[in-house]
């Protein structure tokens, strides 16, 4: 998929946001895949030590690592602004 030129003029990302696309586009995705495993055996381990809040609290983390995680394959495909 070729990048398109940016459109609309107005709609350019600030410096915060280039920096912070350019510094996790450098971590490999599987990272944020290992950090949703991760999430989840430890809930899992904390729930087989009867700590229910904490294991809930800490596989609800899931989620977020995946999303990250596709949020970082997007900016490594598509790039910035």
């Amino acid at each position: 998929m070729a990048k398109q030129k940016n459109t609309n003029p107005q709609h350019n990302e600030g410096p915060v946001a280039t920096a912070i696309e350019e510094q996790t586009a450098k971590l490999p995705s599987d990272l944020f895949l290992w950090a949703a495993l991760g999430s989840m055996a430890a809930s899992l381990v904390l729930q087989a030590q009867g700590d229910r809040d904490r294991s809930l609290f800490v596989g609800q983390w899931a989620a977020p690592f995946l999303i990250l995680g596709l949020y970082n394959k997007l900016v490594k495909l598509e790039g910035h602004d």
